[in-house]
């Protein structure tokens, strides 16, 4: 049996997996995005740029981290390392 499948997960042993996923913008009043980052989608919601890799604009690359931390969405802020979603693209991933 792999000790893998029991290892906790944190954010520290990832790669900002997270970061690949589409993220909505709730409300203007907690996400105070910069507006470079953001765009409407076809359903004229708000969200999240995506580089043509599929990294969200406001990572950097060099070092995986935001680079809008303080101002990220409340989306990113309320994300748990070990929900569902995290999880998910962790087994995308083979982490």
């Amino acid at each position: 049996m792999s000790n893998n499948k029991f290892k906790k997960i944190t954010c520290d042993t990832c790669k900002a997996l997270c970061c690949r996923l589409e993220v909505r913008l709730i409300d203007d009043s907690d996400d105070q995005v910069p507006e470079e980052f953001t765009e409407k989608s076809e359903d004229l919601y708000t969200r999240m740029k995506q580089a043509d890799n599929g990294w969200c604009l406001a990572l950097n690359p060099a070092t995986m981290l935001c680079t809008i931390y303080e101002k990220r969405p409340y989306l990113c802020r309320e994300y748990q390392a070990g929900d569902y979603d995290c999880v998910n693209e962790r087994e995308k991933f083979n982490l």
